[in-house]
């Protein structure tokens, strides 16, 4: 059957549903809250949020699917063409207790213009400490399902990641990167599927990081690192992300847009890391085109 914007709409409302119960059961204590909203100039979304949880200390899984007139604002800022637009999709983020579970992040997309579609997305982590076998894990995971559509998309959506994914003003990579794809449109059913499988795949990827970490003991500067690690998160959300900037020009809901963001996070001025090992380590890693 051939997909129309409203079957791949209702298809990432569903599977919104379904990575939300798979992570409240990895969680084992906070249940998500629904928040279902409209947005004035069309369209609205369902946002979920779970907080305090066993491992999860704020988590949101969020569905969209908004239509309206391209702005001029949305013409300059995000180079879009054409009159009419109409754009679903499903942003998760879950930041962690324990500064030994990383940062996780995952969206899939769909988007229309007049007579353009193309699909977007991708996944990609962000360990306050990390630890390459665990990185090397969360890896194979993405090459394995990329494999199965494409042998050329895990390298070079991998790359588009470590370019994306980067904050400039630090000179670093956000994290060990992922993969991140955007504008693909030669094959509409294989990128839905594909999209479908990624999103899907979310929950049991996530239970690997969590299950490495949980349970590790924690020392007072190592959560002081995961809150300035947070920080960068922060940074790299408000100044870079494209999903923040589209949120906002497009007039979305500011709480479901920012809802990404941690619930604590640290800024130290000259913060003195070079005594620690474990951000030494980190550190040499945040860069792009390594290979776990």
């Amino acid at each position: 059957m051939k997909k129309t914007k409203n079957n791949i709409a209702d298809t990432f409302k569903s599977i919104q549903s379904t990575i939300c119960e798979r992570l409240e059961s990895i969680d084992g204590k906070a249940l998500f809250a629904s928040d279902n909203w409209l947005r004035e100039e069309g369209g609205g979304g369902r946002t979920n949020i779970l907080t305090n949880g066993n491992i999860i200390e704020k988590g949101g899984v969020a569905f969209s699917k908004v239509h309206g007139k391209v702005t001029e604002l949305m013409k300059k800022q995000m180079l879009l063409e054409g009159d009419d637009f109409f754009a679903t999709g499903i942003s998760i983020v879950i930041h962690p207790k324990s500064p030994h579970i990383p940062i996780i992040h995952m969206n899939v997309r769909y988007f229309e213009s007049d007579n353009t579609f193309w699909f977007g997305g991708g996944i990609d982590l962000t360990p306050h400490i990390i630890t390459p076998l665990w990185a090397k894990e969360f890896h194979n995971s993405l090459k394995t399902i990329c494999d199965k559509y494409n042998l050329d998309f895990y390298h070079k959506f991998k790359n588009q990641a470590d370019d994306y994914f980067y904050i400039p003003h630090r000179n670093e990579t956000r994290g060990v990167g992922g993969i991140f794809f955007d504008h693909e449109n030669f094959d509409k059913e294989l990128l839905f599927e594909f999209c479908c499988e990624l999103a899907l795949s979310f929950p049991e990827i996530y239970e690997k990081q969590v299950d490495f970490g949980k349970g590790l003991p924690i020392t007072e500067d190592e959560k002081t690192w995961q809150l300035l690690r947070r920080g960068r998160y922060v940074e790299f959300n408000l100044v870079h992300d494209k999903g923040t900037k589209f949120g906002l020009f497009s007039g979305g809901r500011t709480e479901s847009i920012l809802m990404s963001l941690p619930p604590d996070a640290k800024w130290i001025y000259d913060f003195d890391y070079k005594s620690l090992n474990f951000a030494n380590d980190t550190l040499s890693y945040l860069k792009k085109g390594v290979n776990f």
